[in-house]
């Protein structure tokens, strides 16, 4: 019985234990669920709270680039249209402008028909004052008009026959004279018309050199050379990559062929540093100062001509160096020297005087120093200051009508300087400016749609233009060749004629297998 008591008591008391430990238990766990329920809740709002602020500061990131963008293209918009504005700003001035130019015009043409008027009435009112002076002079000398032409031709006729015969033959001498220049102004405004492009005289001279090695030489260490020779003589060196050759740049020939004979000196000698430089420059010009007093001597000499100034040989032997559209000066001279010495002896005039005349005809293409003044007024003055004759000067200065002719020798000397100018060969065209028009002109067709290939043959005298048969046909290949031709006769200048030739074929082919 105690046993059970004691049996019941202790699981009495287990069981009240376990009670109470699972009533502790379980409101642990609750507190704990509660517990972070709340910690759950507090992160979750903290959470929320930055999500928040993350989302408005992103917002107004996005809305700052929008204003910004907005702003750019306002920018964009406005400056478009200030430009719009100016545009017609402008436009409305040059219309102003084009309005009163019209407005000057009409009034400029309402004048000048007012003064042609004018001067058509004053020439009426002229032409019956002659007529009435012409009937009273007949009315005052009982004779008309025609008896009194009749009357002074007999009496010409008669002092004629006793003691004018030298005279008429002055006359008719001039008149030939005089007719000869009138011809010769028309042969060369015809020239002029259809005359082809002339090159310049060059202005380079190239020096070769056998090797880079003398190249770097004539440079020098740091271009002190090269500059020392540049300065010694005015003339330009250019040194580039072409091989075994420096370019020698200046106007004035005389300068290239001292800088040319100086280079070929000091590499012929090996000495080259600035000093030489100098030595060698100043010997190279004292001999050709030399060469050009003894060939203006010798030229004097050859023609006969002397009494000639110091000052004129000299610039007669500069001639040598000189040439005009690829003519060189002293032949060019030299040739209407002896042109205007046949002429004037066939003619009966002084040949000496034609002689000289013909040979300094264009010593005005020889300055020092670079004139205002045209090459035959330059020589004019020259000649007169050097004591030649009032012919000479003149023959000079009116052999491209600069001034009036008043010598029988100037018409002469223009006709021969023409002759030797004409003469074919005479006046080379440059061959660069020859074969850019052949390329031209191949271009020139290229540019026609259906041309596969385009020939520049016979000098330039002829093109042969290929087309493709698909895409030009029979009828399109003869408006081709005519659109072709008329371009090229408003486009381009060139001698002669160019024949168009436009060639189309066809080719049927098939394989047997």
């Amino acid at each position: 019985m105690d046993v059970l008591s004691i049996v019941i008591g202790v699981v009495v008391g287990l069981v009240a234990g376990i009670g109470v430990a699972y009533g502790l238990i379980k409101k642990s766990i609750e507190n704990k669920s509660q517990q972070i329920i709340k910690d759950a809740e507090a992160d979750a709002e903290v959470i929320k709270k930055e999500k928040i602020v993350q989302a408005k500061e992103k917002f107004l990131q996005l809305k700052l680039d929008h204003e910004k963008v907005i702003t750019e293209r306002n920018q964009k918009v406005l400056a478009s249209e200030n430009r719009n504005r100016q545009k017609e700003q402008t436009l409305n001035n040059k219309l102003k402008e084009v309005n009163n130019k019209e407005r000057d015009l009409s009034t400029l043409r309402n004048n000048l028909t007012q003064q042609f008027d004018l001067v058509t009435k004053k020439q009426e009112e002229l032409d019956k004052l002659k007529t009435k002076h012409i009937a009273e002079l007949e009315k005052v000398s009982a004779i008309s008009q025609e008896e009194a032409k009749q009357q002074l031709v007999e009496n010409l006729k008669d002092e004629a026959r006793t003691g004018a015969m030298s005279y008429i033959k002055d006359i008719t001498e001039e008149a030939k004279i005089n007719a000869n220049k009138e011809a010769k102004k028309i042969v060369l405004q015809t020239i002029q018309r259809v005359a082809a492009e002339h090159a310049i005289e060059n202005s380079v001279s190239v020096f070769n050199i056998e090797s880079d090695d003398i190249k770097g030489r004539i440079i020098g260490r740091e271009g002190r050379n090269i500059r020392a020779i540049e300065a010694a003589t005015g003339v330009e060196i250019i040194v580039d990559d072409t091989p075994e050759a420096i370019i020698l740049s200046c106007f004035d020939p005389v300068r290239r062929e001292i800088a040319r004979l100086s280079l070929h000196q000091l590499v012929t000698d090996g000495r080259i540093h600035p000093a030489r430089i100098e030595e060698v420059v100043a010997k190279t010009k004292k001999q050709i100062d030399e060469e050009i007093i003894e060939t203006g001597k010798r030229t004097c000499i050859d023609l006969g001509i002397h009494g000639l100034h110091p000052e004129l040989i000299k610039i007669v032997g500069r001639m040598k160096y000189r040439s005009s559209y690829g003519q060189n000066l002293l032949q060019h001279s030299r040739e209407v020297a002896n042109l205007c010495a046949t002429m004037a002896s066939e003619l009966g005039l002084n040949a000496k005087v034609a002689k000289r005349a013909g040979l300094l005809h264009d010593i005005g293409k020889v300055p020092d120093e670079e004139p205002e003044l045209p090459h035959a007024i330059l020589g004019m003055k020259w000649a007169e200051k050097y004591g030649e004759k009032k012919e000479i000067c003149n023959a000079i200065g009116a052999h491209h009508d600069e001034i009036e002719m008043t010598s029988l020798i100037s018409p002469i000397v223009q006709v021969c300087d023409a002759i030797s100018g004409a003469r074919p060969g005479a006046r080379r065209e440059v061959v660069e400016s020859y074969i850019q028009r052949l390329k031209d002109l191949e271009s020139l067709a290229m540019n026609h749609d259906g041309v596969t290939k385009a020939f520049a043959i016979q000098a330039g005298r002829e093109l042969r233009v290929m087309v493709e048969s698909e895409k030009v046909p029979d009828e399109k290949a003869n408006e081709l060749s005519f659109t072709i031709s008329q371009q090229i006769q408003s486009e381009m200048t060139y001698p002669g004629q160019v024949k168009v030739t436009v060639i189309r074929e066809t080719r049927a082919i098939s394989y047997a297998k």
